[in-house]
Formats: C-alpha cells, structure tokens, sequence
C-alpha cells in the first residue's frame, strides 16, 4: 500500500473568509484532517460545510501537578503508512510557524510522504504587508521567552541591525514593552493586534507611546499580538 499524502493547510487568522478556494477543496476530500484543538477548526469547517473526520494531534501528558500537551507524531505517521491522505492544520494561520508543525514534516519526510503546502494566511505576513517599512530583510524570533531567556531575548532585539518580528502575548505584551523601555531600546514600534478581526488594530511609534496608549486603554490588551520593531 502506498503512504497517504499529508497537506499543510493555512487557514484564516480570524476573518473566515480568508480560506482560500484550493484549501476548502483539500479539506473536503482528505480522508482526515489533524488539528490543534478540534473544536476551533469545526468552527471552520461548519462555515464552509466541510463533514471530513477530526483528529486532535495533541494527547495530554501528566508531569507531576502538570499536564502537558504532547505532539502525536507516531499516530499521524502511522495514518499515512496506512495509506490516508491527511490534512494539518494549525488553530490559525500557516503552521510550523511558531508550532509544532515542524515536527510532524520532518516525521512525515523521514516516512517518505510527500508535503505539500496549501499556503494562505499568515499573522506575520499579513501585518509585513501594511509596515510601511524595508522589510526585504527581517529576523523572526516568535514567542519570547515566558521566563528563562526573556532579558537575552530582548537584549538581542537591541543591537540587531534588521528589524524584528516577534508574536506576542495579550498576557505578557505590558510586561515585555516595559522590558524594552527599561533597556533603553530606542527603536520604532509597529504592533498590530486582532489581525483580520473586527477589532483589528495597528498602533505605530516608540516604545513609550505603545505603552501610554495602552495605559490610556486597557480594554484593548488583548487578541493574538504580532511586534515589528525597527
């Protein structure tokens, strides 16, 4: 039997109508489709009418008073050696970007599938696109740190020479721009937020304006974060 073909599949980052025509075909006729959490990718699939079969690709690993959720690698790859074609899809937006969807490729590789990409939506690529700014040469760094490493992270920000695109937290946005403002990094702020939502916004200046405007509207720190800094 021949191995089942596995499709990255990019979906929108919050506005449903950004799916593309390619991505609701291979949806619709994959054998199963692998997600993040199952119950944010119905809601897409019920927009779109989609009925193919769901299947969690974490499982919940216990570590001490903790539970921790653990790539299912082996159970996707074992579905492809059985000869199904599979979709992965992230919560939102193009995976292996910042998930473990970098993992599940190079499994899939080593099993001798073919990958293919059914490109779309992006967080970063869709704030990029609206900078305003050179942006032919960037580094992207992903999430900071949440504890161990977070200073480093933001020194490196500091003295890079290109600019710098991070996601961040709702959570943790207040406590990193303080970060930078108390390591006197004076640099340019371009932060968007609720990219593709109703609520979306782009707030642009120092670090001490991004903090004064959300000191002056706190109600808005929240929604998925993307940083450029230049």
């Amino acid at each position: 039997m021949d191995v089942g073909i596995l499709y990255i599949i990019a979906t929108p980052i919050g506005n449903l109508a950004d799916v593309t025509f390619r991505a609701v075909e291979v949806l619709s006729k994959v054998d199963k489709i692998i997600c993040e959490d199952t119950r944010t990718t119905k809601r897409l699939l019920d927009h779109y009418e989609i009925s193919t079969p769901t299947v969690s690709f974490y499982k919940k690993i216990r570590k001490g008073k903790s539970v921790k959720p653990v790539p299912k690698l082996e159970e996707v790859t074992q579905l492809l050696a059985e000869g199904n074609n599979l979709a992965f899809v992230s919560d939102a937006g193009t995976p292996g970007i910042s998930d473990p969807g970098n993992q599940l490729v190079a499994q899939v590789l080593a099993l001798g599938s073919s990958v293919i990409p059914i490109p779309g939506a992006s967080a970063l690529t869709t704030l990029v696109s609206v900078a305003g700014i050179n942006l032919s040469q960037f580094v992207f760094l992903g999430f900071p740190p949440h504890k161990k490493g977070r200073e480093t992270f933001f020194r490196e920000i500091k003295i890079l020479k290109y600019p710098v695109i991070y996601f961040e937290s709702p959570h943790r946005v207040i406590k990193n721009l303080t970060l930078l403002k108390t390591l006197e990094v004076n640099k340019n702020i371009i932060l968007g937020r609720e990219m593709t939502k109703i609520f979306e916004e782009i707030i642009r200046g120092k670090v001490e304006d991004v903090l004064a405007y959300f000191d002056k509207h706190p109600d808005k720190i929240k929604g998925e974060i993307v940083i450029v800094i230049y």
